[in-house]
């Protein structure tokens, strides 16, 4: 895998979303750029290197993402007290920084992640 390819990935990623969290909330944080960019180049990196069922790279995605928002969060949000995002009024959150109705959502989205990962494979 090219370096270039994951740099591709990371900045993509990043875009991609503080573009989301913008037309979602309407506001974003240059923490979650990283975050995305991290993500979207881990889970290419994955994606790419083992061959796995299109369910199980969801469920995967939908982990990694998971584990990053909340990696990022307790870093910007509890210490840093950016207070970025707070799911603690969302159902089965855990200190407020990740939450089972978002992650459920980073597994959907991890689906176009995979389709994407398969084109970023062939440049």
């Amino acid at each position: 895998m090219k370096a270039s390819t994951l740099l591709f990935a990371f900045l993509l990623g990043g875009t991609a979303y503080v573009l989301l969290e913008l037309l979602w909330r309407g506001r974003s944080h240059i923490s979650m750029f990283f975050a995305g960019g991290f993500a979207l180049a881990l889970l290419h990196g994955l994606f790419s290197r083992f061959a796995l069922p299109l369910w199980v790279q969801c469920l995967l995605g939908g982990l990694v993402i998971t584990a990053i928002e909340f990696l990022a969060g307790a870093i910007v949000n509890i210490r840093l007290k950016r207070n970025v995002w707070d799911y603690s009024k969302l159902p089965l959150n855990l200190y407020g920084q990740v939450c089972l109705p978002f992650s459920l959502a980073w597994c959907a989205l991890s689906l176009p992640i995979s389709f994407l990962s398969r084109w970023l494979a062939t440049l």
